[in-house]
């Protein structure tokens, strides 16, 4: 007969990655079939297959190598999606959260440790600590529904790195109550250090990240890039003494602002993370659980019992205690302790630190039933916490649905359909950037490229270029699960082309690169965006790049007087106000006092969170003057009018030469405003102009007159 057990545990290298990967494969299929989080399904697999189970597979180094990777990934980001500037504002609830949800279980756990388990007053401290620090597992559940950004889940992400540091730090202070020559020099040198890592950090990587990404826009440059970052400050981390999941936030939290939310980096960031290095460290954890040990007696699950239910208990208490003082609503509870309650590396980090700590000549002061009780403790923590998180997230997500919608005529984004109008490859790809920064992802709507040739005897080299040119924004709007259509259009005028191909696909606005000029004195508008604006009376956006959009650090934009009163108005703030909110970067407002309030109201109203700034500009005339503000990561937006609107004015007449004069080499913006609510087929009479020059036969007469008198 057969004996299948000669062939396990598997030790091909080809084999147990090719199980692991069914694991990674299957698992989200059964549990789904389970209504069960497929995190849970991983940990389960990994009992399974497990030395304590099957044991199909040994926890190699592979799974000590690719489960570090998780858990730094994990927590990398953490703190690449958090909302930094949400964390500077509510940093008195991060501080009281967080201690909370540290001391709370601490205390709890250290009393029932002492008097319902017996343990040493050491032992059951270091139980404290196990039960203080908790792991973000369930975190990807979070960002599967978006909600990466919501006030109750940046408060968990920041108070488990709070009590997860602190708990480190009394755990430091307990091994070295057992070594020599630790004193208080021990713990000056030890801070010093850390202050200089934070230091460091926060001066040496914004210099690099900006050094590199401007240089270099090869896709996996960097994102080797950002890893390589990544695992530096976690080691640099780990050499000063702390665990590197420390190193590893806060590398995230650095990098955060120049790797924007919803760019083609961040999309693969997050899908490699969640395709490979998480469910290999899930898979792990449950290889270290030994489910047999609640079969060891009464005593062992007494054990168990205690440790999950006064360490849950203990976050569950500092969870909805806090949102009590908070007064937030019982969802945002749910969620801080759906975060804030499981155990997985951290525990596991410090039973092993315990496991080497010797109490007395062949005694330790981790013993086996502590350890048992540990490890089981995490897998019951893992589930109440995947299964709390995602009942947290629903309860939100349909919260946020009943008080946020919008009926569709008051929404700047009911009709969003972006066309985008590239034909240079060189700034293709940051045209696509800036329209993913536009729009609204909870929409899903796609993005239309278009490439308008000219019908000539070139027009077959051109179009081939063309569609050259569109499958590889379609490749990269793939990348970021965006759906996009593409057309290379033929016509013998191409601002007819595109107003065409703008009505046949219904778009909403155009976002295209401003001419590039070789000329020493050419027309600023080129040859037919003057011809665009004026027939089309949706909103345009003329672009113009200097350096990439993620290392911009201030957007500074010029509004002019009675600018409220355009039907385009909420729909250039909405585009701005999102692309601010995903650069995380400052933007200022310019503009008179009544306009400022509006959009200070809008803004209040809809992107709480964004960093703006207002500063009074009494007359357009004052456009130079502000040259002087805009620096080379700057970007500087003029929201300008057409003729006959309430908002033109004679003064934009000179808006070309001020801008070719005071603006040269600077990132630039121009926004044409929608001149109507809605959609309309543009009408043709007798009494009205068939083309408007650039300038006009008046203004070419008193400039005349003006170099004759001087």
């Amino acid at each position: 007969m057969l004996n299948l057990a000669q062939y396990f545990p598997i030790t091909s290298p080809t084999l147990i990655f090719f199980v692991v990967l069914l694991i990674i494969l299957f698992a989200p299929i059964v549990m789904g079939k389970l209504r069960i989080p497929h995190i849970i399904g991983m940990v389960l697999a990994g009992m399974l297959i497990g030395k304590y189970g099957l044991n199909i597979l040994e926890r190699d180094s592979s799974f000590e190598l690719f489960g570090k990777v998780g858990l730094l990934y994990i927590m990398f980001l953490a703190g690449l999606e958090m909302d930094t500037e949400s964390v500077k504002k509510n940093s008195k609830r991060f501080l009281i959260f967080g201690l909370l949800t540290c001391l709370i279980p601490l205390g709890l756990t250290y009393v029932m440790a002492i008097w319902l388990l017996h343990y040493s007053q050491t032992a059951s401290f270091l139980l404290g600590c196990i039960m203080a620090s908790n792991t973000l597992i369930a975190y990807p559940i979070i960002s599967r529904y978006g909600l990466q950004r919501n006030s109750s889940v940046m408060l968990s992400v920041g108070s488990s790195m709070l009590s997860l540091f602190m708990a480190l730090l009394m755990l430091a202070a307990l091994a070295a109550s057992y070594g020599e020559n630790v004193g208080f020099g021990f713990w000056i040198l030890f801070l010093l250090k850390f202050g200089f890592f934070c230091f460091g950090s926060i001066w040496l990587i914004p210099k690099l990240a900006r050094f590199f990404l401007r240089r270099y826009s090869d896709s996996i440059m960097q994102f080797i890039f950002v890893l390589s970052v990544m695992f530096f400050s976690a080691a640099l981390s780990e050499a000063i003494g702390v665990e590197g999941i420390v190193g590893a936030f806060i590398a995230g939290l650095i990098l955060n602002r120049y790797i924007p939310h919803v760019s083609p980096l961040m999309n693969r960031i997050e899908f490699i993370g969640n395709a490979l290095f998480i469910p290999y460290f899930l898979i792990g954890v449950g290889m270290l659980i030994n489910i047999g040990t609640l079969f060891d007696g009464p005593r062992m699950l007494w054990i168990v019992f205690l440790i999950a239910f006064f360490g849950t208990f203990g976050k569950a208490l500092a969870a909805y205690l806090s949102s009590l003082l908070f007064k937030l609503p019982k969802s945002a509870g749910n969620m801080m302790f759906g975060l804030t309650c499981a155990h997985a590396a951290g525990a596991i980090a410090m039973v092993m630190v315990g496991m080497r700590l010797e109490v007395s000549p062949g005694h330790y002061l981790v013993t086996d039933d502590m350890l048992n009780g540990v490890v089981i403790m995490i897998l019951i923590t893992c589930i109440v916490s995947t299964l709390m998180t995602e009942h947290a997230s629903q309860q939100i997500i349909l919260q946020q649905t009943a008080v946020n919608g919008l009926p569709t005529d008051a929404n700047p984004s009911s009709d969003e359909k972006m066309l985008l109008c590239v034909k240079y490859p060189d700034i293709a790809p940051q045209l696509l950037e800036l329209s993913m920064m536009m729009r609204n992802p909870k929409h899903k709507r796609g993005i239309v490229a278009l490439n308008v040739v000219y019908d000539d005897t070139n027009a077959t080299v051109h179009r081939e270029q063309g569609l050259r040119l569109l499958e590889q924004l379609a490749q990269r709007a793939t990348a970021s699960d965006i759906d996009m259509q593409t057309q290379v259009r033929l016509a013998t005028n191409i601002a007819n082309g595109i107003k065409h191909a703008f009505r046949e696909f219904g778009a909403s606005e155009i976002i295209m690169g401003m001419h590039v000029h070789t000329d020493v004195n050419p027309k600023f508008w080129g040859e037919f965006i003057q011809s665009l604006y004026n027939g089309l009376n949706r909103q345009i956006v003329l672009t113009r790049f200097v350096q990439p959009l993620n290392t911009l650090r201030r957007i500074q934009v010029v509004v002019p007087s009675r600018a409220e009163f355009e039907p385009g108005f909420h729909r250039w703030l909405e585009r701005l106000s999102r692309m601010a909110g995903n650069l995380d970067c400052r933007i200022q407002f310019h503009g008179r006092n009544e306009s400022i309030e509006l959009i200070r109201e809008y803004i209040n109203n809809r992107h709480p969170n964004v960093r703006v700034e207002y500063t009074y500009m009494a007359h357009w005339n004052e456009l130079p003057r502000l040259a002087g503000n805009i620096s080379n990561d700057h970007m500087f937006v003029v929201v300008t009018a057409r003729k006959g609107t309430i908002s033109y004015k004679n003064a934009m007449e000179r808006l070309p030469n001020e801008l070719q004069q005071h603006y040269s080499g600077k990132n630039l913006m121009i926004i044409f405003p929608d001149q109507h609510g809605d959609a309309k087929e543009e009408s043709m009479t007798f009494t009205m102009a068939q083309h408007q020059e650039e300038s006009s036969i008046y203004n070419t007469i008193a400039q005349w007159i003006n170099k004759k008198r001087n």
